[in-house]
């Protein structure tokens, strides 16, 4: 009977450990940006100009960080962006998505809403943040690697300020460590002078993340080769192609 009870609680524990294990699991796996997130955006994006529900995602959902950036991209020239937005507090990516496609499309206030005609020249970028750490100094990180936000308070008005920078900012645009958080500080709203003093106010969270991108044109091939159709928009004459 003793032996009987052992293995009977011994059993118990382990059911338990291993539920607890895979609770675990669940919560702390790490999503990677996708090709599918990107045909998401997409979809909701196409879905919105012909007030449509867009098509389910095809990816699994998780919490996380995330941004969707679109550019766009004419004769083959520099991409220009066109809408950036975010959030940098953990989201189920399905709904987040859902939602920042449409925001950093149509509600960044640095440029016009994208219209539908835009459609051909867009290039998606999702990105998937994670792996926050607080920085020891505002160079406690590494260009091309770490995306960072800083947080500090004027020197005079003591008004508190905060930005961010994905990783593949600075170095797209070869700045140096100092030269980005420079341009952050700019980007927070700080017009005074950027005094070493002022540098040494920051705190610095430094995050990493994965991306990637797809053209129009490419999600145009995803759609046709899984779906068997090609997007089109209400009220045109035939597939924005």
């Amino acid at each position: 009977v003793f032996i009987s009870w052992i293995l009977d609680n011994f059993r118990f524990t382990l059911y338990y450990l291993l539920i607890l294990f895979f609770c675990f699991l669940q919560k702390h796996t790490m999503a990677s940006a996708n090709k599918e997130m990107a045909v998401y955006c997409f979809d909701t994006l196409v879905a919105h100009y012909n007030n449509e529900d867009s098509p389910p995602p095809a990816f699994d959902d998780a919490n996380h960080p995330l941004f969707v950036t679109w550019k766009k991209i004419v004769n083959g020239g520099e991409p220009r962006l066109r809408g950036c937005i975010g959030t940098l507090e953990a989201r189920r990516l399905i709904s987040g998505f859902k939602d920042y496609a449409l925001t950093s499309a149509l509600r960044d206030r640095r440029f016009p809403p994208i219209q539908p005609k835009e459609l051909p020249f867009l290039q998606c970028t999702v990105s998937v943040l994670t792996d926050y750490e607080d920085a020891e100094d505002y160079l406690d990180w590494e260009v091309g690697t770490h995306g960072i936000i800083i947080e500090f308070t004027e020197p005079v008005t003591n008004i508190k300020r905060n930005a961010t920078y994905l990783p593949e900012v600075p170095a797209h645009e070869g700045w140096t460590k100092i030269e980005a958080i420079d341009s952050l500080v700019r980007k927070a709203g700080y017009n005074g002078e950027i005094t070493e003093a002022v540098r040494r106010r920051i705190q610095l969270t430094r995050y990493q993340s994965t991306l990637f991108s797809m053209h129009y044109s490419e999600y145009l091939s995803y759609v046709k080769a899984t779906r068997g159709l090609v997007p089109a928009i209400n009220g045109t004459s035939k597939p924005l192609s």
